[in-house]
C-alpha cells in the first residue's frame, strides 16, 4: 500500500520560511514523479511544484511560486522536500505531496497524480 506523509507545516510570519518534507516507505520512490499541491479554504486543489524521476530531476513549478520555492528529492531517503521562502499570508494553505509514475515528466494537475498524502497546514500570518 503506496502510503504518502507530509510534515513540516505550521504558523510562520510573513516573510518567514518553512521547510516540507514528505516520505514515501514502500513506494519505489526512483520511478516515480513528486509533486506538491496546495488548497486554501473554499478553493480548488493548486499546483505548487513538481520534480520528475528521470532527466536528473527536472523541476516545475507554479508561475505565482516560482523563485520563492524550491523542490528536492533525495531518493535514498524516499523523500521529496518543499523550501518556501518568503511566504506570504496568500500561500496559507494545506499542502499537499503527491506521486505518480506515469509518462516521462510530471503533470501539472491533481489528475496526473495516482497517490496523495493527507496534507499538512501552512498558516502565514501578516
Amino acid at each position: 500500500q503506496v502510503q504518502l506523509v507530509e510534515s513540516g507545516g505550521g504558523l510562520v510570519q510573513g516573510g518567514g520560511s518553512l521547510r516540507l518534507s514528505c516520505a514515501a516507505p514502500g513506494l519505489t520512490f526512483s520511478r516515480y514523479h513528486m509533486g506538491w499541491f496546495r488548497q486554501a479554504p473554499g478553493k480548488e486543489r493548486e499546483f505548487v511544484a513538481a520534480i520528475s524521476w528521470s532527466g536528473g530531476g527536472s523541476t516545475y513549478y507554479s508561475d505565482s511560486m516560482k523563485g520563492r520555492f524550491t523542490i528536492t528529492r533525495d531518493n535514498a531517503k524516499n523523500s521529496v522536500y518543499l523550501q518556501m521562502n518568503n511566504l506570504k499570508p496568500e500561500d496559507t494553505a494545506v499542502y499537499y505531496c503527491a506521486a505518480d509514475r506515469r509518462g516521462l515528466a510530471p503533470a501539472g494537475t491533481a489528475m496526473g497524480y495516482a497517490y496523495w498524502g493527507r496534507g499538512t497546514q501552512v498558516t502565514v500570518s501578516s
